[in-house]
């Protein structure tokens, strides 16, 4: 998948853990898990906005879009 999600990088400049971020958020650590890893085939929007208000960040610097990926697909 082209969609890259840099949320280990998010959460290492906010000094979190994926298990505090998953507490302030109200999701499992399991969903968040698989978040990360870049797994998940759909993020609904109100998620997407409380991982924003968490990390006080926007969606561009969780999420981003790689070219070289998308050739692969």
């Amino acid at each position: 998948m082209a969609i890259v999600v840099r949320l280990d990088e998010l959460l290492h400049a906010r000094r979190m853990t994926l298990t505090e971020l998953a507490a302030r958020v109200d999701i499992t650590l399991a969903n968040l898990s698989i978040l990360k890893t870049g797994k998940a085939k759909a993020i609904r929007f109100s998620t997407l906005e409380a991982i924003c208000a968490a990390l006080d960040c926007q969606p561009g610097d969780l999420l981003a879009f790689d070219p070289a990926l998308a050739a692969e697909d």
